[in-house]
């Protein structure tokens, strides 16, 4: 059986030009993640294709990926970045205040979030984007970053509606059983 993955099944996002606007370069990506995830029903696939896409074309990311909801703590799911926390407990740190109150957080300096927890001794500035079925959080979007104030109202906006698409392209029963 030959398993190797056909190029021309692959979307591709050109790099997109420094001066595009950050509203242009979500559109861009939220395309391209609609491509990769259309049709793959297997929920760990789209999510580290989701947190690898993100890592590539959102600038100045030093990490990215899923927390998913395991019992009654967040644990580590794909990622792009260095290793991170495996464990966070829900209402400690940014992930953990995010799938408590079920609103994203920004946070432009993550050393005035009291209760922040270092992954990544780089890490400035942090926005986390809970992932919310059926009324219960089943995990989050964290993307971490070693610039001050590298996110705002349109990253979260923009974040926000990815999660949103991602949501029916994923089996959270499975990705969350324990």
């Amino acid at each position: 059986m030959n398993y190797a993955c056909p190029v021309h099944e692959i979307p591709t996002l050109e790099p997109l030009a420094l001066g595009i606007s950050k509203n242009d370069r979500y559109i861009a990506l939220r395309r391209y993640i609609q491509l990769l995830i259309e049709g793959e029903p297997d929920w760990l696939a789209n999510l580290a294709n989701v947190a690898a896409a993100i890592n590539e074309h959102v600038p100045a990311l030093n990490w990215a990926g899923f927390y998913l909801m395991r019992g009654d703590e967040l644990v580590l799911g794909p990622f792009q970045g260095r290793p991170a926390c495996i464990r966070i407990a829900v209402g400690r740190g940014v992930c953990g205040t995010a799938a408590a109150l079920q609103v994203s957080q920004v946070v432009p300096d993550v050393t005035a979030f009291p209760g922040h927890i270092a992954c990544d001794v780089r890490s400035r500035s942090e926005i986390v984007v809970p992932i919310v079925v059926g009324g219960l959080t089943v995990g989050v979007l964290d993307l971490d970053s070693a610039k001050l104030a590298n996110f705002d109202i349109e990253d979260r906006r923009a974040l926000e509606t990815i999660v949103n698409d991602l949501k029916p392209h994923i089996d959270w029963a499975a990705a969350t059983r324990v």
